[in-house]
């Protein structure tokens, strides 16, 4: 039976814990706040009135079993949605503590939680309003990647969720009736199929949190087995085509076999004992004939830097967390990079710079400013000569290891210490015969110093950030919270600071207090990103000067 919530009145006076993130500024306090059916009133009374007086509903209001913070108000209908939260006690919400026992289990609660009112609004919400016109209940449609978002949150205390709501109106004469329809109807219909344990489909929620552990632990493992990259035997790793994220139908997916010489065992903390392919660091290079088996190879193992939801076919593929799919990006921003080891016949190519960089050029300032903010594992796709002569050098100077999709090893052979031959998603043995691989005598691979650049705080122009070609992006919420961390990194750039120090103190700040930090405004379009985007985000500024 579904549990609902009570919507009779309650008292005004409330303790609660004002906690942004739950990490910060938890002072105990008492607040006044108005009940429910005051901001009812507040909706009757400007019913028909210009947009401007729905101003007037910013605030608290305490419902019985929740409360409800209007943060934000749009300015008019044509405006980026209102803001809202609502939190609700546990008391009443009743999550289990092992739902949230540790980092891994609360990251997947919340994205759990989150998924569930996204599904609860389509479903309560969605289907009678004019989008045209006014506007739902909304929050980011999560994709099959498991992140850290700023959508919700739990701690013993509270649940609490974040979304928008684009107020309605009839031209620019406030809509009271419907929007009274949608706050006090829809959304109470949507906490309650979202943020009660009780109404939860409970197996899907533990399968949910279990395989994300075991997806963090697989990937903390890594470092101890030595490896950069791990493929669990039986994954689906082919998508339905090439702009969707979605597992190829059960019908036509062929799962993953690892090759035996590189077949390993791993105990997961719930899922037992699992068997997989283990790359190890090095240089490795995935071989086939079919140019889609081995890109396949190569974007799972590139999206193993996080975690996926259940039945992506993927759940058991990880990677080193500072792995970085590498490719050309014609027409970028360069500043001052020296890209003399991969580009010696470009003039200035010790500090090289250009506002419409070629294939060439924009893909070994990517290589070097991903190595600068400290890259552990580049993947290309294809040959890239210049790349694979470098390759050792990288791992020799810098313990850079590269995963290189290519037809045939042919002249690079002694360059590889692992092979992999993809066919049709079965991996095969590739025997390398004991011989030294240094390629001194081959190859001029050495890489030479790659310069700490210091980005210079009045040259940053977050307004100017193109984050279309960053590798790696896969929400919306991420490009929100990569802009917002732009401006925030301001604060550290003294002149002194390089690249790398600058944005591992913004992510140091993340760690410490959430997504919350990057702006005192609360929001629930944040979602988490690593320092190597950050800084390929200031890399493209077209405004950005170093030194």
């Amino acid at each position: 039976m579904t549990k609902n919530l009570n919507t009779t009145n309650s008292t005004f006076i409330v303790p609660y814990k004002q906690d942004n993130n739950y990490k910060h500024n938890n002072k105990n306090r008492i607040l006044i706040m108005k009940a429910h059916f005051e901001l009812k009133n507040i909706l009757q009374d400007i019913n028909g009135e210009s947009y401007e007086s729905y101003k007037s509903i910013k605030g608290e209001f305490l419902f019985n079993d929740y409360i409800l913070y209007v943060d934000h108000v749009q300015e008019d209908a044509f405006s980026s949605p209102s803001n809202m939260r609502v939190k609700i006690a546990q008391s009443v919400a009743l999550f289990p503590d092992d739902t949230y026992s540790n980092r891994s289990r609360e990251v997947a609660l919340r994205d759990f939680i989150t998924r569930k009112f996204y599904e609860s609004i389509q479903t309560y919400c969605e289907a009678d309003i004019d989008l045209k016109e006014s506007g739902p209940i909304s929050i980011e449609n999560p994709g099959q990647e498991i992140l850290e978002r700023s959508t919700a949150f739990i701690d013993q205390s509270y649940v609490e969720i974040r979304f928008t709501l684009r107020l309605p109106c009839s031209g620019n004469n406030v809509e009271g009736d419907l929007a009274e329809d949608i706050i006090f109807n829809k959304l109470r219909k949507i906490i309650s199929n979202s943020l009660l344990f009780e109404n939860l489909d409970k197996e899907a929620l533990y399968q949910h949190i279990k395989t994300y552990e075991d997806a963090d632990f697989l990937r903390n493992e890594l470092e101890n087995l030595r490896l950069i990259a791990f493929v669990a035997e039986g994954s689906i790793l082919p998508r339905r085509s090439d702009n969707s994220s979605l597992p190829m139908e059960s019908d036509r997916a062929i799962p993953f076999i690892s090759p035996n010489n590189l077949k390993m065992d791993v105990e997961l903390p719930n899922m037992g004992q699992i068997t997989g392919l283990g790359i190890p660091r090095g240089i490795t290079f995935i071989l086939g004939s079919d140019s889609n088996a081995r890109s396949t190879l190569l974007n799972a193992i590139a999206e193993g830097i996080y975690n996926h939801i259940p039945g992506d076919g993927r759940e058991y593929v990880v990677s080193n967390p500072n792995s970085v799919k590498i490719g050309a990006e014609i027409g970028r921003n360069v500043k001052s990079v020296n890209i003399s080891a991969f580009c010696s016949n470009i003039e200035d190519s010790i500090s090289f710079s250009t506002e419409n960089a070629d294939f060439a050029t924009s893909r070994a300032a990517n290589i070097v400013e991903a190595v600068e903010v400290g890259a552990d594992v580049l993947l290309l796709d294809d040959n890239t000569d210049t790349y694979i002569e470098k390759a050792a050098g990288l791992f020799n100077e810098y313990m850079v290891s590269s995963i290189i999709a290519a037809v045939e090893l042919d002249k690079y052979y002694d360059i590889a210490n692992y092979v992999i031959q993809i066919n049709h998603n079965k991996a095969l043995d590739m025997a390398l015969e004991a011989k030294d691989r240094s390629i001194n005598n081959l190859f001029d691979s050495a890489i030479g110093p790659i310069a700490e650049r210091i980005p210079l705080e009045e040259s940053i122009d977050s307004s100017e950030i193109d984050l279309s070609s960053i590798e790696h992006i896969v929400s919306d919420s991420q490009k929100h919270a990569i802009s917002e961390a732009v401006e925030y990194a301001k604060k550290y750039m003294d002149g002194k600071k390089s690249f790398r120090q600058v944005c591992s103190l913004v992510m140091l700040d993340i760690g410490r207090v959430g997504l919350d930090v990057l702006n005192p405004k609360l929001s629930g379009n944040y979602a988490e990103f690593r320092k190597l985007e950050l800084a390929a985000a200031i890399n493209r500024l077209k405004t950005l000067k170093v030194e």
